[in-house]
């Protein structure tokens, strides 16, 4: 989440026959740059979060060529964006994570591919899919195909990722369609090398604008009665187009093998894993020569029929291997060599699971089942099988050997300024009773988990007010919702405050105001503290704009002051005031502040200037072992420890060295009225005389009360 690439982008000025070594984010941005691109945006999310990082970063280098850059505040203004294609020869490009970003943008990406474009418009898709994934578990297809945008999945290495950008603009342009480039997690870091070329600028930029509009033409608007004609433009005209583009150019690839009665066809970003899977059933080498014939779909979408054909002519069976459902290759598979009167089968879900992701060791077993079933001529598939079953055949044993493993669930970091509201509002349900919570998206997400498990919704990001809508006025009490400020600048102005107060809603809004869009890596906002480039702020910010809208009942309460914030939310929910009542959370991010104050510390010990750390503890005489301050807290730096005590079995309370000095351990023991066993301690760094006077006058009566409170 801290990762910088302010060193790496130099590599973007690499030019003609040089050699790119770094991260597919990298390249991704490189190919964006030798495409002559006049303008790029987005909205940050996981897994390409980092691609809106390295443009930001290389803000200097794009203005050189013109290209504007936007840093979107959500996803379908960045769709909106393109709408600059439809007219003009631009090219641009804009990303976000998919699906829940393509949910969002579906709006405006519905309005760009009806009248399509004359400039390539491109939009990079982080496919957030499978185990590792942040998200809902779905897949970007369906847009593609109910929208008729082409749908990109290169092979996960440089040279094919950076091509299929090179490419994909071209198809674009070439069958004025939007197209939809799509990078699972291993493709956006992924790193290797390639060949790079000039960066160029657009035909049109900044630094060459175009004069003016072109003559008006209605039939570029996304407008009935137009919408009918596109309609069959997008059919016959867009889609053949494509299709011959992509067999002209060979954006699919072939790799032969030996095994002709076989094949295999994989979407492309997921080709290096059954190469690998291939190559652990001695069905391929390490470099990826491989004996099973394999059509590689960089295009999923649209297929090309003949290239479909060609490849199972002559074969008695293929394997699909597409991640996720509904099979929408496989049955688009079935259908085309029906068509052809190919009686080619074609397996795939059955062999490999109907859902989930496709890791190596579920292509062996999907590899190996399907070899079982159709029994291919020059190979001994019970074999195959065995070996199968001895690769795999260690992870029971091991599983057993190990035992059960505890759930390790995503949590809040060390001295997270959103932790101590989630503790204040267990502090206030004990008193008032249970409510009912919104959850959002966002870090404060993780409230969801013990010790808190607050959290009986999550709609989507920006959603929480919105969602608590039909609770409130049918629950006995007021509801919570709680958001970030990267949601509510988002979404959650508009869908929730504005809603709310439109319709005389009656419930409590937390806006956990940390200065930044945290969770998919401290990016810059409408309301942090300083632009994207460190220059001015905005002059936006969270409060102002509420008071604005009509918000009468708000306070404004440090997150780190649990007692405070126990007592706001107590008044929040007790009030006789009828209306809209938010909490603005206010705590810088802590990994934020932390990469600040390590560098100011830094500058500071380097001139020889006093710095002080703070920490914090527990006295293990004083700590009674009811660890209610770590049911309370949740802090990974709270934890639990032997007592020194022979008298005493339980084990102690004990703060580890992950702790940042946050207080909330302390504030959390006040509010809740524990023990007093936790201590603060300042460790001080270039000590003044002062300092060191006063250790000594410590240190002496301590001294003096020692020998006292050993003799009672």
């Amino acid at each position: 989440m801290e990762r910088s690439f302010k060193k790496e982008v130099q590599e973007l000025r690499l030019g003609d026959g040089d050699t790119f070594h770094g991260e597919g984010i990298l390249a991704v941005t490189k190919a964006l740059l030798q495409s002559g691109v006049s303008y790029v945006g987005g909205y940050q999310g996981a897994p390409v979060s980092h691609l809106l990082d390295v443009l930001v970063d290389a803000e200097d280098m794009m203005a050189d060529l013109g290209v504007h850059l936007e840093t979107c505040t959500n996803e379908a203004s960045a769709a909106a964006m393109l709408g600059a294609s439809i007219n003009y020869p631009l090219r641009g490009a804009v990303t976000w994570k998919s699906i829940v970003g393509t949910n969002v943008a579906a709006d405006a990406l519905s309005n760009l591919s009806s009248p399509g474009v004359v400039g390539g418009a491109m939009i990079i898709l982080g496919e957030d899919y499978g185990e590792g994934a942040s998200v809902i578990q779905e897949r970007s297809y369906a847009y593609a195909m109910k929208s008729s945008m082409w749908l990109l999945d290169p092979r996960p290495d440089l040279a094919s990722i950076v091509h299929c950008v090179e490419k994909g603009f071209e198809l674009s342009e070439a069958s004025h369609a939007p197209v939809m480039l799509e990078l699972r997690i291993r493709a956006c870091h992924v790193t290797g090398s390639f060949q790079t070329k000039n960066n160029r600028a657009g035909a049109f930029s900044g630094l060459n604008q175009i004069e003016g509009p072109p003559r008006f033409q209605y039939g570029r608007l996304a407008h009935p009665p137009l919408t009918f004609v596109q309609e069959k433009l997008k059919v016959e005209e867009r889609l053949p187009a494509a299709r011959a583009f992509i067999k002209e150019h060979k954006l699919n690839e072939v790799l032969p093998g030996d095994l002709s009665d076989i094949g295999i066809v994989v979407m492309g970003g997921l080709t290096t894993s059954v190469l690998r899977a291939l190559s652990r059933l001695g069905l391929a080498d390490i470099y990826g020569e491989t004996r099973v014939p394999v059509l590689v779909l960089n295009v999923v979408y649209p297929l090309v029929p003949e290239e479909l054909t060609a490849f199972c002519a002559g074969k008695s069976a293929v394997l699909v291997v597409e991640e996720g459902n509904p099979d929408y290759i496989e049955q688009a598979l079935n259908v085309e060599l029906r068509r052809a009167d190919l009686q080619t089968k074609v397996r795939g879900k059955g062999a490999l699971p109907m859902a989930g992701e496709y890791t190596s060791d579920v292509l062996i077993n999907g590899i190996a089942a399907f070899l079982s079933d159709v029994r291919p001529r020059g190979l001994d598939a019970d074999a195959i099988a065995q070996h199968a079953a001895g690769l795999l055949a260690h992870r029971p044993a091991a599983a057993k050997a190990i035992g059960e493993l505890p759930p390790r669930p995503p949590t809040f970091c060390t001295g997270c300024p959103e932790r101590p509201v989630f503790a204040a509002i267990k502090l206030m349900q004990r008193e008032l009773g249970p409510t009912h919570i919104s959850a959002d998206i966002g870090c404060h997400s993780f409230a969801t988990f013990a010790p808190f498990s607050l959290g009986n919704s999550i709609l989507g990001y920006g959603m929480s007010l919105a969602s608590a809508a039909a609770v409130g006025p049918n629950m006995g009490r007021r509801t919570i919702s709680v958001m970030g400020d990267g949601g509510f600048w988002h979404n959650g102005l508009i869908t929730g405050v504005a809603s709310n107060l439109f319709n005389k809603g009656d419930g409590v809004l937390i806006v956990m105001q940390n200065g930044y869009t945290s969770a998919t890596g401290l990016q810059f906002m409408p309301s942090s503290k300083t632009s994207r480039g460190g220059g001015a702020a905005s002059g936006m910010d969270v409060e102002s704009t509420l008071r604005s809208f009509g918000v009468k009942w708000m306070r404004k309460v440090r997150t780190y002051s649990v007692a405070k914030m126990r007592d706001t939310l107590k008044e929040a929910m007790r009030t006789a005031e009828k209306g809209l009542k938010v909490i603005i959370a206010d705590g810088e991010c802590q990994l934020a502040r932390q990469r600040r104050v390590r560098a100011e510390d830094a500058v500071k010990l380097e001139a020889g200037e006093r710095v002080v750390r703070t920490r914090f503890g527990v006295d293990d005489e004083i700590c009674t072992g009811d660890h209610s301050c770590i049911r309370l807290s949740g802090c990974p730096s709270l934890t639990v420890k032997p007592s020194t005590d022979p008298l005493r079995t339980d084990p102690i309370a004990t703060v580890i060295e992950s702790c940042v000095g946050c207080g909330l351990c302390g504030e959390v023991a006040h509010a809740a009225v524990l023990c007093p066993s936790f201590y603060r301690a300042e460790i001080i760094r270039n000590a003044t005389w002062f300092d060191r006077v006063m250790n000594r006058i410590r240190r002496t009566v301590i001294g003096w009360l020692a020998p006292r409170e050993a003799t009672v």
